[in-house]
């Protein structure tokens, strides 16, 4: 009679384990489709890429001349190049401006490489396309002379 009750107890226990390994297989198949199906159905909308401007004139501007500090000096002619969208209507003004603001009151050593300048050129460009709402695709320094 012994034998009895663990021949018992042993079979409820084989059928819970494979029970619980089905439900955990079940719910892993679930899982993995519906992750499958994200992917694949899901996440199809890609993101729209802003096509590249149309370049359209070439604005150059008066030179300035911006105080640096340490009583040094900037002269900085520069260009805008404007998208085709622009028209021939762009006032050069608020970019003048934009980049007295940029390069007032920095020390001569800051824009001594080139690389300082090319950096110093990617903010004011950010600066002047947000503020001409991107109808200015870039900028040309043609003069740059500190003293």
């Amino acid at each position: 009679m012994s034998e009895t009750p663990n021949a018992v107890e042993a079979e409820p226990t084989k059928k819970s384990k494979k029970k619980l390994i089905m439900i955990v297989a079940a719910v892993l198949l679930l899982g993995g489709g519906g992750g499958a199906a994200y992917f694949m159905f899901g996440s199809s909308s890609k993101p729209t890429v802003k096509p590249k401007p149309v370049p359209g004139a070439v604005l150059p501007l008066d030179a300035i001349t911006v105080n640096l500090a340490g009583g040094h000096y900037l002269k900085i002619h520069l260009a805008l190049q404007t998208t085709a969208d622009a028209g021939d209507k762009v006032d050069g003004s608020q970019a003048l401006d934009l980049t007295v603001a940029e390069f007032s009151n920095h020390n001569m050593a800051e824009y001594a490489s080139a690389d300082a300048r090319s950096r110093a050129k990617a903010e004011l460009l950010k600066s002047v396309e947000k503020a001409y709402d991107d109808k200015i695709m870039d900028i040309y320094f043609t003069e740059f002379v500190m003293q």
